[in-house]
C-alpha cells in the first residue's frame, strides 16, 4: 500500500501498510501524559487494534481493520484528536505555577568531582532553585547533567563550577571522545592514590600497633601521615572547604572533620611528648575511603565502556573535495551540504548520501548484520560505518548530534540514566547520616563538659565518634561485593559489566528475546531446494552460487556456503546486476539468471505460479524462500533456514518454571517469528519491529509493574539493552551491543540467564548483610564511644574492622 502524501496540519506520515500506520507528531514529543491520553481516545474504537507510542520521537504506531476503518477515515481523525490535545496542552501550560517567557533549551553538560550520590543532589537542587530552570536532573552514576529552561550552557557550568565540580559540554561525540579520555586518566590517578596511600599507612599503623611510644616513632608517624592526608587525602579537605562555603556537607565533610580531628588532636601530644597520638587512625581512614573510591571508579569505567565503543566508531577527522581540492578538517567543522572523499577501509565521517561512486559498507554497526550492502548513487550512509572496496564521494546530510550514531549514543545514555543502584539509597541515607554525627560529636563534646570532665577526655571522646562513625564500610559494602560476584559469574561463563544489573536481576519477571543470533544461531543456510527445472540439482545450485558470489547478501553468502559444502565448483559471470533488496540478474555458462524475492521475479515478467505453494510453505516452517529463473522461466526456490539454538527450548522453559513471562520482539517477518517462537515455547510475539520500536516495549512493560530483561545481540538492540532494567548479551554479537548490555554470555548460551538470576540474589544478600553491618555496627558503636566507653585508637581499630568484615563476607560469593 502506497504511504498516504498529503499534508495533514498536526503529524506526518512515515510508514503505511494496509493494517498498519507510523505518523511522527510534535504535539506528543516527550510529552507521555498525552500519549496516554491519546491512546486512550483510539481504543475506544473497536476498529483500533493496538497503540504504540515512542515519546521521545514523537511517534506512533496504529495498527487498525482497514476493513471497518479506512485509512483515510482514520487519518482525518488522527489530525482531529491532536488538534484538541494540541489545544489542551497549550491551556495546561498556563495553569503551571512557574511561567517562562521565551522559548526553553535543554543543556547536558558532563559532570566531573562527584563523589557520592548526595553530590548530585546537592547540584540538582541548586540548579532547581533557579526561577529560570523549568527542570534539572542529575545523575550520579553516568556523571552527566541535563537542564531544562532559560539558562545558557554558559551559566549551568558557572553554578556547577561555584559549588566546586567541573562541568563539560557533550554536544558532539569529539566532545565525548575527550571526557571519555578524561575518565580514564581518572581511574589511573585513583588507582595510584590508593597504591601511594597504602605504601604510607602500612608503616605507620604498624608502628602503633607494637612500638608506637618511642620518640623517633612518633614523629616517623607523622612525617608519613601527613604525607597521605595532606598529599591523597587532600582532595576530601579541599571539598569539604567548597561545600562548607555553600552550607553543605556529603561524606567528604564527615570523613575531612574525622581525620583532620584525629590528625589535629595527635599534633600536641606529639610535641609534649605524652599521650596518646592518632596518626594511624587519620592514615587509615584515608586509605580505606581511597580504596573504596577506586572500586568504584573501575565500577563505573565499565558502565561507560557502551558509550565508549560508540564513540570510537566516529573518525575524528573528515577529507573534504573542495572544488577539486582534497582538504583534511576536524569532525566538528564538518557542515551540511560539504563533500566528503571516503577511500577503501575508511569510516564514513558523518550521515550523508553518495553522488558519486560504488561500494558495499558495513553496517553492522546498526543492523547487527555481518554481511556489506551495496552503496550507490543516490543510497543514503550512515557516519561511523565502514566503505568497502569502493571510493565513494558523499554529500553530508547530518551533522554532530543530528546524526544516527549521535542519536544511539543518546538513546543508550538516557536509558542508563534511569535506572538507581543500591548505592545511591546508600548515599541517599548518608546524606542524613553525615551531619546526625556531626551533630553527634557536638553533643558529645557539650554534653562532657557540661558534666565537668577535662577538656582532653570530652575532646577525645568527640573524636572517637567522628571516627568509629567514619563511612568507611558503607563505602565499600557494594563494591566489594560486586567485585567478587562479577568474578564468580566470568567463571560460569556470564560477564558482568556493571553492579546495577546484580541490584535488579533477581527481581527479573519479564524476558524480552530478539531472534536473529539470541534464539537462533545467526548462521543462515540452505535447507532444502526446490526444482521444477530439467537440469540437475547440481547443476543449478553451481549457477545459482556462482551468481550469488558477486552478491553481498547474507542469502546470497547462504547460497554460496551451500555449494561450497556440497564440492560444487564455482564459474565466473558473464554478467552481473544487484538491484538492493529485491534481487540479481546474471549470466553463468550461457544461462541468464534472475534469483531473489517474488516481486523481483515478477517484475521482470516471469510468472512463478508453479514455485508459489512450496516457497508459501517454507515461508510458514520459518525459511525464507529465494526465487530462481533460468531464461525467463521459473526453475527452483531455495529455502534458507537460521535454527533455533539447541539449548533455547530448554532455557525457555526454565524461566517459566520461575514464573517469568517471556516475549519475542524482532525485526524479521511475521511468519517466520511465529515459526521460531511456536519452536522455543514463546507465545507473545511482535514482528516487524524497529529499534525504536523494541525500546517502547521495554517502557511499556516497565509501565506495567513488570522488572524486564533484554537478550540480544545486535547494535540495534542496543536501546532495548540499555533501557532493560537488565540487558544481557549474546556473546557471539556485535561489540556494541555487548557494551550496551549489563551482562554478557560468553558463549552465547541463553540457558545461563537463569544461573545469572540465582547469582544475582546471592550477591544482592550479601550486599544487604554488608549494608546491615555497616549501619548497624554504627548504631552501636556511636552511643558506645558517646558515653566514652571507647578511646580512638580501638574506635580506629573498629573501623579498620568494619571494613574487613564487609570484604571478608564478600568474598563468601567465591564458593
Amino acid at each position: 500500500m502506497e504511504t498516504d502524501t498529503r499534508n495533514y496540519v498536526h503529524f506526518s506520515v512515515r510508514h503505511q501498510l494496509k493494517n498498519r500506520i507510523r505518523i511522527i507528531t510534535p504535539v506528543l514529543l516527550n510529552d507521555p501524559e498525552r500519549g496516554y491520553i491519546l491512546e486512550i481516545l483510539l481504543k475506544k474504537r473497536p476498529e483500533i487494534k493496538r497503540v504504540r507510542s515512542v515519546f521521545a520521537i514523537g511517534s506512533v504506531v496504529i495498527e487498525f481493520d482497514s476493513g471497518r476503518l479506512p485509512a483515510k477515515n482514520l487519518l482525518i481523525m488522527l489530525d482531529a484528536v491532536l488538534g484538541n490535545i494540541a489545544l489542551k496542552q497549550a491551556d495546561l501550560k498556563k495553569d503551571r505555577k512557574k511561567t517562562f517567557d521565551g522559548p526553553l533549551q535543554e543543556v547536558d553538560l558532563a559532570v566531573q568531582g562527584m563523589s557520592c550520590a548526595s553530590c548530585a543532589l546537592l547540584i540538582e537542587m541548586v540548579l532547581n532553585r533557579d526561577e529560570r530552570v523549568k527542570k534539572a536532573g542529575v545523575n550520579f552514576a553516568t556523571e552527566t547533567v541535563t537542564v531544562q529552561g532559560q539558562l545558557s550552557k554558559a551559566e549551568v557550568i558557572d553554578k556547577i563550577e561555584k559549588l566546586g565540580y567541573s562541568a563539560m559540554p557533550i554536544d558532539t561525540l569529539s566532545q565525548r571522545k575527550k571526557l571519555i579520555e578524561k575518565e580514564l586518566q581518572r581511574i589511573d590517578v585513583a588507582r595510584r592514590r590508593f597504591v601511594w596511600a597504602g605504601l604510607l599507612t602500612a608503616p605507620v599503623v604498624t608502628i602503633a600497633m607494637t612500638m608506637g611510644g618511642r620518640t623517633w616513632m612518633r614523629w616517623l608517624q607523622f612525617a608519613l601521615t601527613t604525607q597521605v592526608v595532606f598529599g591523597t587525602g587532600s582532595q576530601f579537605f579541599s571539598k569539604a572547604y567548597r561545600l562548607a562555603k555553600q552550607r553543605a556537607a556529603n561524606m567528604d565533610s564527615l570523613i575531612a572533620l574525622g581525620v583532620g580531628s584525629a590528625y589535629g588532636y595527635s599534633i600536641p601530644s606529639l610535641f609534649r611528648r605524652r599521650g596518646h597520638v592518632y596518626f594511624e587512625a587519620a592514615a587509615a581512614i584515608i586509605t580505606f575511603v581511597l580504596l573504596g573510591r577506586y572500586l568504584e571508579e573501575r565500577a563505573r569505567g565499565k558502565a561507560g565502556e557502551a558509550i565508549r565503543k560508540l564513540v570510537d566508531l566516529q573518525p575524528q577527522t573528515a577529507t573534504l573535495l573542495v572544488n577539486g581540492v582534497e582538504r583534511v578538517v576536524d569532525i566538528d567543522d564538518i557542515k551540511i551540504g560539504d563533500v566528503m572523499l571516503v577511500r577503501p577501509g575508511e569510516k564514513i565521517p558523518t550521515d550523508g548520501e553518495v553522488i558519486v561512486g560504488l561500494s558495499t559498507v558495513d553496517e553492522a554497526m546498526i543492523t547487527g548484520e555481518s554481511m556489506p550492502v551495496v552503496k550507490n548513487i543516490g543510497h543514503q550512509v550512515i557516519g561511523g560505518c565502514v566503505n568497502g572496496n569502493g571510493v565513494l564521494h558523499i554529500k553530508a546530510t547530518a551533522i554532530g548530534m543530528d546524526t544516527v550514531l549521535a542519536g544511539i549514543v543518546h538513546m543508550v545514555d538516557q536509558a542508563q540514566a534511569a535506572k538507581l543502584p543500591i548505592q545511591k539509597q546508600v548515599d541517599k541515607i548518608s546524606a542524613v547520616f553525615v551531619p546526625a554525627v556531626m551533630v553527634i560529636s557536638a553533643a558529645t563534646l557539650t554534653g562532657w563538659l557540661l558534666a565537668g570532665a577535662p577538656f582532653a577526655f570530652a575532646f577525645g571522646n568527640a573524636i572517637t565518634v567522628l571516627l568509629i562513625a567514619c563511612p568507611c564500610a558503607l563505602g565499600l559494602a557494594t563494591p566489594a561485593a560486586i567485585m567478587v560476584g562479577t568474578g564468580q559469574a566470568a567463571k560460569q561463563g556470564v560477564y558482568i559489566r556493571n553492579g546495577e544489573s546484580l541490584e535488579i536481576a533477581s527481581k527479573l519477571n519479564a524476558i524480552v528475546f530478539d531472534k536473529t543470533g539470541t534464539i537462533t544461531e545467526g548462521k543462515p543456510r540452505v535447507s532444502k531446494v526446490y526444482k521444477i527445472s530439467r537440469l540437475a540439482e547440481n547443476k543449478l545450485v553451481m549457477l545459482a552460487a556462482s551468481a550469488e558470489n558477486n552478491s553481498e547478501h547474507f542469502l546470497g553468502k547462504a547460497v554460496v556456503a551451500f555449494a561450497r559444502d556440497a564440492g560444487v565448483e564455482l564459474q565466473e559471470c558473464a554478467y552481473f546486476y544487484s538491484e538492493t533488496g529485491h534481487g540479481i540478474r546474471a549470466e553463468v555458462d550461457g544461462y541468464e539468471l534472475l534469483l531473489g524475492n517474488r516481486a523481483w521475479l515478477e517484475n521482470q515478467q516471469v510468472e512463478v505460479v508453479r514455485l508459489a505453494e512450496q516457497a508459501d510453505n517454507f515461508a510458514s516452517q520459518g525459511q525464507t524462500p529465494v526465487y530462481m529463473a533460468i531464461n525467463g522461466k521459473e526453475a527452483a526456490v531455495f529455502a534458507i533456514a537460521d535454527s533455533p539454538r539447541p539449548e533455547a527450548a530448554a532455557a525457555i522453559e526454565r524461566l517459566h518454571q520461575l514464573g517469568i513471562k517471556t516475549m519475542m520482539v524482532t525485526g524479521d517477518t511475521e511468519k517466520t517469528a511465529y515459526y521460531i517462537a511456536d519452536k522455543v515455547g514463546i507465545a507473545d510475539v511482535v514482528a516487524n519491529a524497529k529499534p525504536e520500536q523494541k525500546l517502547q516495549i521495554i517502557r511499556q512493560l516497565q509501565d506495567e509493574g513488570h522488572n524486564v530483561g533484554m537478550i540480544g545481540d545486535g547494535i540495534n538492540d542496543a536501546p532495548a539493552l540499555a533501557a532493560a532494567n537488565v540487558g544481557f548479551a549474546v556473546g557471539s554479537g556485535t561489540d556494541i551491543a555487548i557494551e550496551s548490555s549489563d551482562l554478557t554470555l560468553v558463549q552465547g548460551d541463553i540457558g545461563k540467564v537463569t544461573d545469572t538470576i540465582e547469582l544475582s540474589a546471592f550477591t544482592i544478600r550479601v550486599i544487604k548483610q554488608n549494608l546491615f553491618w555497616a549501619f548497624g555496627y554504627n548504631t552501636v558503636a556511636i552511643p558506645v564511644a558517646a558515653l566514652g566507653k571507647l578511646n580512638p585508637m580501638i574506635a580506629s581499630a573498629a573501623m579498620a574492622l568494619s571494613s574487613v568484615s564487609v570484604i571478608v563476607n564478600s568474598l563468601r560469593l567465591n564458593k
